[in-house]
């Protein structure tokens, strides 16, 4: 095969990592990509990750009954990025077209796709055209910012001293909180510990205050130890089973065991610290995602950036969390993550708050990927 990628370039950011990876996942920045790209128009080409054939619109399952209005407002936030980014993609021509669009046109915006566009359908590199496909979500909890008998728990912002002189190597998570060394760091106070430890896991999250305000809170670092899943803990000693090993499994054996909690939690030795995010972005924003925009709800994904481009729109076909409805619709590869690695391998982005937690918590699907190109 004809390779056609040189380096899709990824700009740091938080890190936004799947619930439903709870037994390997961990908080940490993106890593940058090294595929390449050399050719326009290839009717197949390869990365080191995956292989890319030509495809007709008429291959992808669902695309002329998805409502593509829905997805534009994330291309267009791809666009905002792709344009100040060099790449020898040719994001510029089409991002100029998409500002004649309608964008409560979805013929418009299919036509739009199709006319400037090429689909390429995705095999991870052992030939399967099926891959995994979990979800993630943006975090939000009552809080305060100070400590009050209702919320006991802080989250912390990453040590100042440690700026300058990081340990090497960082103390563990149990040592951390015990040693006194975070304190002073405090962001905010929230009421679960186990909820604070999925916002950990997550990278980002909302804090509502007593006030009515919204704090947003994004990723700021860790202790540099290893992820080991308190998931995998509780499963090693039998304590849940595999179809409870998810972040509602998981916070109801915390309710029911409140004095096992820390240790549990303190299985893991990663350590997760925040930073506050300028009080000018939007509660009604998703988090940013490694492109540096917005993520949009169901329509934003993470990817690995050694087989797809950040900022590409994605056709995903997929079904929903313990369901056999298909979820089939037009997203955008606006983020990435470690534990998001293969050809045929996507984290969905459902949204802020609970009902999106429900939905990432479960989602652990086979899905199909078609990447579109320019033409």
């Amino acid at each position: 095969m004809i390779s056609k990628f040189k380096k899709w370039q990824a700009l740091p950011s938080v890190l936004l990592i799947t619930l439903a990876s709870l037994l390997a996942a961990c908080s940490t920045p993106p890593t940058r990509g090294t595929a390449s790209r050399s050719r326009e128009g290839s009717a197949s080409f390869s990365s080191s990750v995956a292989s890319f054939s030509a495809v007709s619109w008429q291959a992808l399952p669902g695309w002329r009954e998805d409502d593509l209005s829905l997805a534009w407002p994330a291309w267009l936030k791809s666009c905002e990025a792709l344009r100040k980014r060099s790449s020898e993609i040719n994001w510029q021509s089409v991002c100029a077209k998409a500002s004649g669009v309608a964008a409560t046109d979805s013929q418009a915006i299919r036509k739009y796709f199709e006319t400037n566009f090429q689909a390429y359908t995705i095999r991870n590199n052992a030939g399967s055209d099926a891959g995994l496909i979990t979800g993630y979500y943006e975090p939000v909890m009552s809080g305060s910012l100070q400590r009050t008998n209702t919320y006991p728990i802080p989250l912390y912002a990453y040590p100042s001293a440690w700026r300058n002189s990081k340990p090497n190597p960082a103390p563990a998570r149990a040592q951390l909180l015990s040693s006194g060394m975070l304190q002073g760091s405090e962001i905010a106070w929230v009421q679960d510990p186990v909820a604070a430890a999925f916002m950990q896991i997550q990278g980002s999250g909302k804090i509502r205050l007593e006030d009515g305000r919204t704090l947003r809170l994004g990723y700021a670092g860790t202790n540099d130890q290893p992820f080991k899943s308190f998931a995998q803990w509780l499963l090693d000693r039998k304590e849940i089973n595999r179809s409870e090993a998810t972040m509602q499994g998981i916070s109801q054996w915390a309710k029911r065991n409140p004095s096992l909690v820390n240790e549990m939690l303190n299985a893991n030795p990663r350590f997760v610290f925040f930073k506050t995010l300028p009080e000018n972005v939007s509660a009604d924003l998703g988090p940013n995602g490694a492109l540096g925009v917005p993520l949009t709800s169901e329509r934003s994904i993470a990817v690995d950036l050694q087989a797809l481009p950040l900022g590409a729109p994605v056709f995903i076909a997929t079904t929903k969390p313990l369901s056999s409805q298909p979820l089939q619709r037009l997203v955008m590869a606006q983020d990435t993550g470690k534990a998001i690695v293969g050809g045929v391998r996507a984290d969905y982005y459902w949204g802020s708050g609970t009902a999106a937690g429900e939905m990432a918590g479960r989602m652990k699907q086979t899905g199909n990927l078609w990447l579109l190109l320019p033409r």
